[in-house]
């Protein structure tokens, strides 16, 4: 039993708190880029971000942990924690590149694959420890999904989404004052 409990409780660089403080950080950037995709109901919004953040992160510490084990330390072994970045950039390109549609002529999701991308990259920056990068990147992303979208709209580059009007993002046309007394 001790046995086991030692390989449960390993010894680690990172003291565990500071790994787990590094793992609420993801979850807290991956939050604030889903929360964004979440309120727009897109497919990919607050849980999906929020697991891609979490689980670049756990790579990234794995990858700094596995740099420092005994086990791993012969001049046989090389291990190359640039590996891991690139490993998880592939994964959430493929998980991105499954929310974009092309459908009636236009291409849609791109902008939620984008934030899986940036969810993943803030991941790895709380699990190497780079705080100040991660957030940084959280909130130039809600700067971008929230404060451009907005200009685009007052631009006339986009139209607004059907949450923000009348049906097909339009916005609602003015009640009949004889239809509201009839209701009232």
């Amino acid at each position: 039993m001790e046995q086991i409990l030692a390989d449960i409780l390993a010894p680690t660089q990172v003291p565990y708190p500071v790994i787990f403080a590094r793992f609420c950080g993801a979850i807290l950037f991956g939050a604030l880029i889903g929360i964004e995709r979440e309120k727009r109901q897109r497919p990919a919004g607050l849980r999906t971000h929020i697991l891609i953040s979490l689980a670049s992160s756990i790579f990234a510490v794995i990858a700094v942990e596995s740099v420092h084990m005994m086990s791993l330390s012969g001049p046989e072994v090389r291990i190359d924690p640039i590996r891991v970045v690139e490993a998880v950039t592939a994964g959430v390109a493929f998980l991105a590149a499954g929310m974009i549609v092309f459908s009636k002529g236009e291409v849609k999701g791109l902008t939620t694959g984008a934030g899986m991308w940036l969810a993943g990259a803030a991941g790895l920056s709380v699990g190497f420890g780079f705080w100040l990068i991660a957030a940084f990147a959280s909130c130039a992303s809600l700067a971008v999904l929230f404060i451009l979208w907005r200009l685009e709209i007052a631009l006339h580059w986009k139209p607004p989404e059907p949450s923000e009007g009348g049906a097909n993002g339009r916005p609602a046309a003015p009640r009949d004052a004889t239809a509201v007394s009839k209701e009232g």
